[in-house]
């Protein structure tokens, strides 16, 4: 098997839609053939499934009967493609196009640093390639424990450049098998959201380096999934998930943080979300926080709406 077949994509879908055909093309633009792309579905009801099986012949599909979430059906293809030969993979959302040369570039760089167990493109948004989306992530133990480096900032040198992060986000992230084998994967009680910060966490701690390659690039229409934006579901989930990030990583001043740049802010917050539509959304924030503290965990239902 040459350095080339090595290479496996893992995409999962949940009622995606449209999106994953341009996502797929752009995987197989890059030379990636179907045959090592894993495409894990969640139990889709908008035919997304169907539609992608019709357009490429010989794709690796695992059909699940439920949402078992990002987490577990991440794993899902991971364990496929290992099992195929795979020593890099490469985690990427179904809303998101990468730029051509983008996984060329990160694989280079992944063979050329030895110390990086995970390494991740600039991701530029869908809906305004003049932005950045994310450029690496940072931890802050503030608001959502964690910040998108150059989050809406006009693109510019500063965030072409290859550097050490605290993480990459799953919606584009390599890794080589080395890392999914010591440490199994990403934690699947997440669901959905932090299971990428808490991975590439982990691995740091086991060793390896987190690396953004500033010089790749691709597009995110960010959250198709779980509706994106500032909306009550994906706030609830990242009040859930904070909470247990807090419980698995968090020391006194990392809580203290959270506490005071997070938990106390949303009084304010729901005052202005009165006049801005997202009351509602500092709510479910605030209830996710508090189901997080009582040993609640994000569930399918939670991703389907009823969570919050």
């Amino acid at each position: 098997m040459s350095a080339a077949d090595r290479l496996f994509a893992v995409v999962v879908n949940w009622n995606g839609g449209e999106l994953n055909r341009a996502c797929l093309e752009s995987l197989v633009a890059e030379g990636i053939s179907p045959a090592r792309i894993v495409f894990v579905d969640n139990a889709s009801t908008d035919g997304s499934k169907e539609d992608v099986v019709a357009r490429f012949p010989g794709l690796q599909l695992v059909e699940n009967d439920s949402n078992l979430g990002f987490g577990e059906g991440a794993n899902q293809g991971a364990r496929l493609a290992l099992a195929r030969g795979a020593r890099q993979v490469f985690f990427v959302n179904n809303d998101l196009v990468l730029e051509p040369g983008c996984l060329a570039r990160l694989v280079v760089f992944l063979m050329a640093e030895p110390e990086v167990g995970i390494c991740g493109p600039r991701v530029l948004q869908g809906e305004d390639p003049s932005k950045v989306w994310c450029a690496g992530g940072l931890l802050t133990w503030r608001q959502n424990l964690s910040t998108l480096r150059g989050h809406h900032k006009p693109d510019g040198p500063q965030y072409r450049r290859d550097l050490p992060v605290d993480y990459v986000p799953g919606c584009a992230l390599l890794a080589r098998a080395e890392v999914l084998d010591r440490l199994g994967g990403f934690d699947a009680a997440y669901f959905a959201y932090m299971e990428d910060v808490d991975l590439c966490l982990r691995a740091k701690a086991s060793g390896f380096e987190v690396a953004l390659v500033g010089e790749a690039a691709a597009l995110h229409k960010s959250s198709s999934a779980t509706g994106g934006g500032y909306n009550p579901r994906r706030k609830y989930m990242m009040g859930v998930n904070s909470i247990w990030f807090l419980k698995q990583h968090g020391g006194v001043t990392a809580w203290l943080r959270f506490v005071l740049f997070d938990v106390l802010t949303l009084p304010v917050l729901f005052l202005v979300g009165l006049f801005n539509g997202r009351a509602v959304s500092v709510l479910a924030k605030g209830k996710g926080i508090v189901d997080g503290l009582r040993g609640r965990r994000v569930t399918a239902e939670a991703a389907a709406g009823g969570g919050a």
